[in-house]
């Protein structure tokens, strides 16, 4: 009887034992590539797990997809009018036509008429005249990227008699969709310029500040003070009085490119201030000065490398600012002017109370602004946090 009790304790302890000695081999053949990964790959791996700012980099790539390919996503000219359509409201895109569903998206035609007292256009739906949707549609030329001839559209209709508004016309008959596609390429570019030039002023200027030390950085962060004392909207409104009303269109978009930079780097120059006071006295850092590197190569070339993933969370929290202050300078008729097609530009015809009441659809491009500007913020959140060495 006890051998036949004994031989099955026998036989269990070596299996237990094999899965204690097994357990720590295979959690640490799981663990192995988070040792000897690289920075890099950590903070892309933390990353990931923060899915609203996954989903907002989806958002931030589309945008710039269209502002890349905005002829080729909108469905016609942003200069193009129609006198006929004044303040046309949005057409809706529909499959069912009197109760049959149809596979090709269509919409349905206006009938207008005029109010007599108000001489206003009125509008109203009208089911006979039916508008099918195509997709790679011939409409109106233009080169692709700058580059390549075409006339390929996104969408469209064929009956060139026909209108398509998705999301409704302005006060001259302009498309205010195609018009909206034009001006993302504007307002997202000068974000993206923008917090570039500021870029290069933040890490050269708050670099030398925190590098220097004494006299230099005291000038530099009296000159900081400075700038954040003066109130934005009066200091960009005397800036964009100076530029020339005569100038180009194109000269005028560089010109509110480099005012938002020259207002937007001194909060990047204070980061990299403060991490530079605490990086100078790395071994590193004195390596290479005992090696015989100059101080520019120091700055550019070691110093400011060891914190780039906090420079690119911080650049991420500045373009909604960027957006922000274009939208508000264009808005207020101190930015971009027509032809110029920009959100703020867009924006400025929905100042008045009557379009409010009788075009709201005109805010849109509002919509816009507050998607990109949540989305860049939601993506400076998840790499900010991805960037934390404590973070998990």
């Amino acid at each position: 009887m006890s051998s036949i009790v004994k031989a099955p304790q026998r036989q269990a302890a070596p299996a237990t034992d094999q899965s204690a000695l097994n357990a720590p081999d295979a959690v640490s053949a799981q663990e192995q590539k988070y040792y000897v990964a690289s920075q890099s790959q950590l903070i892309w791996w933390r990353f990931r797990r923060h899915k609203v700012a996954v989903a907002s980099s989806v958002v931030i790539i589309l945008l710039y997809l269209i502002a890349a390919f905005c002829e080729f996503v909108a469905t016609s000219e942003p200069s193009a009018y129609n006198a006929d359509y004044i303040y046309a409201p949005p057409q809706r895109i529909r499959f069912i036509d009197q109760g049959v569903f149809s596979l090709r998206p269509f919409v349905y035609g206006f009938k207008t008429e005029r109010d007599p007292e108000t001489l206003a256009m009125i509008y109203e739906t009208d089911p006979t005249i039916k508008y099918p949707i195509y997709f790679f549609v011939h409409g109106f030329p233009y080169k692709l990227l700058g580059l390549i001839p075409t006339d390929r559209h996104l969408l469209g209709i064929s009956d060139p008699d026909g209108v398509l508004y998705l999301l409704g016309s302005d006060r001259n008959g302009r498309d205010l969709y195609s018009r909206m596609m034009y001006g993302t390429r504007v307002s997202m570019s000068i974000g993206l310029i923008g917090v570039a030039i500021s870029l290069v002023l933040g890490v050269l200027i708050g670099g030398a500040s925190g590098y220097y030390g004494g006299m230099v950085d005291n000038v530099i962060q009296r000159a900081i003070e400075f700038l954040r004392s003066v109130p934005s909207i009066p200091l960009w409104m005397a800036l964009s009085a100076s530029l020339p009303s005569d100038w180009p269109a194109i000269r005028v978009y560089f010109a509110i490119t480099l005012i938002l930079s020259l207002i937007g780097w001194t909060d990047l120059a204070r980061v990299v201030r403060g991490r530079f006071l605490s990086l100078r006295e790395e071994d590193f850092v004195t390596a290479a000065r005992l090696y015989g590197a100059g101080r520019l190569r120091i700055i550019l070339g070691h110093m400011a490398p060891s914190f780039s993933s906090h420079i690119i969370a911080s650049l991420t929290l500045s373009l909604p600012a960027m957006i922000l202050s274009e939208t508000a300078l264009s808005y207020l008729g101190l930015g971009l002017r027509p032809p110029i097609v920009s959100w703020g530009v867009l924006l400025k015809e929905a100042q008045n109370i009557p379009t409010v009441v009788f075009a709201p659809w005109l805010f849109i491009p509002g919509i816009m602004v507050v998607i990109a500007v949540l989305a860049f913020n939601f993506v400076g959140d998840g790499v900010r946090d991805a960037a934390d060495p404590y973070s998990n």
